[in-house]
């Protein structure tokens, strides 16, 4: 019976038994945080009678072969200590995997390579405010040693649940071991990108229509900036996902590594393609963002504009009754017709020519 390395429990015969599997599943205490536990062989789960704790995980391991994986959902200090004694784990992983809110990463400690993703989620709206919470991101930790796998997940989005049964339904994909389980998750979380940058796309053009709508129809009043603001910000929250996982499955891909099955390295830069497209995208949506946040500030300035030279091309018009009207005002006794019967009609007749012209040169002159 060989003995598996990357496990620190080592048991002695001497002093203690080596359970057989049906004693495995006696185990009753499975922390709650544990949201599924197995042993996969040959691609295939383990059938156990009961919930398998992570320490019976372990002993089914060593009894024969295979590898275990553990999902737990934001474990805390005391539920995952015993695990992570379990598995050798280093405490610098294991202090990230429990207080969350890391950027995406991959590091190696000894034998075991620990791997940060971010999962990213697109919030339905019926429409975009200056309010609306577009992305949602949720973390998840990665723990792939030479016969185990342990996620972490953070957050109320992101279930591994569907991917564990699809691995399930694909043995030759799962006899791989810990490396075809990495894989998946990253190809997991990169398609999740690809579905919100479809959707954020939407969003993008949908603003950017109202923004450049024909002149007449409202757009030289432009569109409210807090708008173009708020998805601006969740753009900049799905970029924090996408660019630091960049390097991460470049070295996946590129440099080879003792846990990564060769055969399955290959299928990483499928993976590490897709995230390159993500990232050219989620660029390119910032860059539109604030070219339509310039175009906006830009109609709207204009807008005002016309606006003044509106309000001062009445003034101008306004200001000619106004002085004829306060000379005539001033009640001297000599005043040009101030005796004469058509004195009056004739001021007023002035007053309105000059008006018109006005009106009419500052009209032809598109201020008016």
């Amino acid at each position: 019976m060989s003995m598996i390395p990357s496990l620190r429990a080592v048991v002695r015969p001497s002093a203690r038994k080596v359970p057989a599997p049906h004693e495995t599943d006696r185990h009753p205490q499975v922390p709650s945080a544990v949201v599924d536990c197995a042993v996969y062989r040959e691609g295939r789960r383990v059938p156990t009678a009961h919930t398998l704790t992570p320490h019976a995980a372990v002993e089914l391991v060593r009894l024969g072969g295979g590898f275990a994986w553990i999902g737990l959902h934001e474990p805390s200090e005391a539920e995952f200590a015993g695990i992570a004694a379990e598995f050798g784990l280093h405490p610098l992983a294991v202090e990230d995997a429990v207080h969350a809110h890391q950027r995406p990463k991959l590091e190696r400690y000894d034998d075991t390579l620990f791997t940060v993703f971010k999962t990213v989620h697109y919030v339905e709206h019926e429409e975009l405010t200056a309010t609306s919470e577009i992305v949602e991101t949720s973390e998840v930790m990665c723990f792939t040693g030479r016969n185990f796998v342990i996620t972490v997940r953070h957050g109320g989005q992101g279930s591994l649940r569907g991917l564990r049964h699809r691995l399930q339904d694909d043995p030759d994909l799962l006899a791989h071991g810990p490396s075809a389980v990495l894989h998946s998750l990253a190809d997991h979380c990169v398609d999740g990108y690809l579905v919100v940058a479809d959707a954020l796309q939407d969003d993008i053009d949908e603003v950017e229509t109202e923004v450049f709508t024909a002149p007449g129809k409202g757009a030289s009043r432009g569109v409210d900036a807090s708008r173009i603001y708020q998805l601006k910000r969740e753009i900049l929250e799905f970029k924090r996902a996408v660019a630091p996982l960049m390097r991460p499955l470049h070295l996946l891909s590129e440099r080879p590594m003792r846990l990564i099955d060769p055969d399955i390295q290959k299928y990483f830069r499928d993976v590490h393609d897709h995230l390159a497209r993500v990232h050219e995208q989620v660029v390119g949506f910032d860059e539109l963002l604030n070219s339509i946040l310039q175009a906006n500030l830009a109609q709207a300035t204009v807008a005002q504009n016309e606006d003044m030279r509106k309000i001062t091309s009445w003034a101008a018009i306004i200001a000619v009754p106004t002085m004829i009207c306060g000379v005539y005002g001033m009640n001297f006794k000599h005043m040009p017709e101030l005796r004469w019967t058509y004195g009056y009609p004739m001021v007023l007749g002035a007053i309105l020519v000059i008006c018109f012209g006005i009106h009419r040169t500052l009209k032809r002159n598109g201020w008016l």
